[in-house]
């Protein structure tokens, strides 16, 4: 990061693009113009590196390229995915399973299918923010036709029990989704190991452009389109594909899937590192999310006694987030924590810290004394 600027402590926010990915993308700023379906030699040299791109985005999830449906991003890829699949087999059932503490880009679809006459059921989760697999279980109707459970939590980083969620569902003929924007490239990821028939792919959570993701739809998933025009991906997503933003994602998944033996537990001791500062100085802190079962990169902790607003003015060379990053405009506790059965009291001082690639031991240990002297300050002023 430049000099002067706050140590970034939010890469569960957004994350700054790879150098590689820059230049990854060069070409397509300077030459590489055509259309991918156009047939003269400008169209073929498009539609070469968009499917190679294609193959490492399919590589990172261990999927096949054929299955990989370019995106505008995450939210995109969760309407697709949940509207797709829902109007698709609205005939065989009408009833969908999903979590309390998911994405708005997967609550707001399910929102807007029940105008549409469909049923969700909300399971909850436990003080770890953790779904049981039995509770969805419990969930399933003989006309449930979907699942929908995140791979991990944006908030607290608590990895969800998906491959056993997936199994359940599987021997019942549910369709399965999860939403693992924040887990893609964090951790491994496998499509087939887990049992899904669908994952999304936010490009700007693993080091790619703003504005891209993929949308993984294993072979034979019934969906709908939500997107009428030509034929592009698979027919599913229309429009002439943002090749350039495309590359970058193509560029991001192939320096991930490099570089994730090494970069877990890098992130991991970063991590642990500003834990054990922050509780060292504050033992009565509260840690949200599974102690185990989170990110590596995750670290959600709430100081009694503060409220977010004043500890996040009182730490400017700070930047982290309220709770997630959607809603970190506001100071009100987020559907996460209130999911969880966080006490007021501490849910209203939270912070999330996330740390990066770019991330280095000497910025999680300033940052650490930086938010220590912020919550003594808010404490002395309340």
């Amino acid at each position: 990061m430049d000099e002067g600027l706050p140590i970034y402590l939010d890469y569960n926010a957004t994350t700054p693009m790879d150098p590689k990915v820059v230049e990854a993308m060069r070409p397509c700023l300077e030459s590489v113009f055509g259309n991918p379906s156009s047939t003269h030699a400008y169209g073929r040299k498009a539609k070469e590196i968009l499917e190679e791109a294609r193959t490492r985005v399919a590589a990172l999830l261990g999927a096949r390229p054929e299955e990989i449906v370019f995106t505008s991003g995450g939210t995109e890829s969760n309407n697709m995915a949940l509207c797709g699949v829902a109007r698709a087999r609205k005939a065989q059932g009408r009833h969908i399973v999903t979590s309390r503490i998911e994405h708005p880009a997967v609550l707001e679809p399910c929102l807007a299918l029940m105008e549409e006459g469909f049923d969700v059921t909300f399971v909850n989760v436990d003080a770890h923010g953790m779904v049981d697999p039995q509770e969805v279980l419990a969930a399933f109707r003989s006309d449930t036709v979907l699942v929908s459970i995140m791979h991990s939590n944006n908030e607290v980083g608590t990895i969800q029990p998906i491959k056993a969620i997936a199994q359940a569902a599987k021997a019942r003929g549910i369709i399965v989704h999860t939403d693992a924007a924040q887990s893609v490239g964090k951790v491994f990821v496998d499509v087939d190991d887990l049992g899904v028939d669908l994952l999304t792919v936010a490009g700007h959570k693993l080091y790619a452009p703003k504005g891209v993701g993929a949308l993984y739809v294993r072979s034979g998933t019934p969906m709908e389109r939500i997107l009428f025009g030509a034929g592009q991906e698979r027919g599913l997503r229309p429009g002439t594909e943002n090749l350039l933003e495309i590359v970058g994602l193509g560029m991001a998944a192939a320096v991930a899937k490099d570089q994730l033996v090494e970069e877990i537990p890098r992130l991991k001791a970063l991590r642990d590192r500003l834990q054990d500062l922050l509780f060292k100085a504050f033992p009565e802190a509260r840690l949200n999310g599974h102690p185990e079962q989170r990110l590596p990169n995750t670290l959600s902790v709430s100081f009694p006694g503060t409220t977010v607003d004043l500890l996040l003015g009182a730490m400017p060379m700070v930047a982290a987030s309220a709770g997630a990053a959607c809603h970190s405009d506001q100071v009100r506790i987020s559907h996460v924590l209130e999911a969880m059965g966080v006490p007021r009291e501490a849910a209203q001082g939270t912070l999330r810290f996330s740390v990066g690639r770019f991330t280095r031991r000497e910025d999680v240990e300033t940052a650490a004394a930086i938010i220590q002297r912020a919550v003594r300050q808010v404490r002395d002023q309340t």
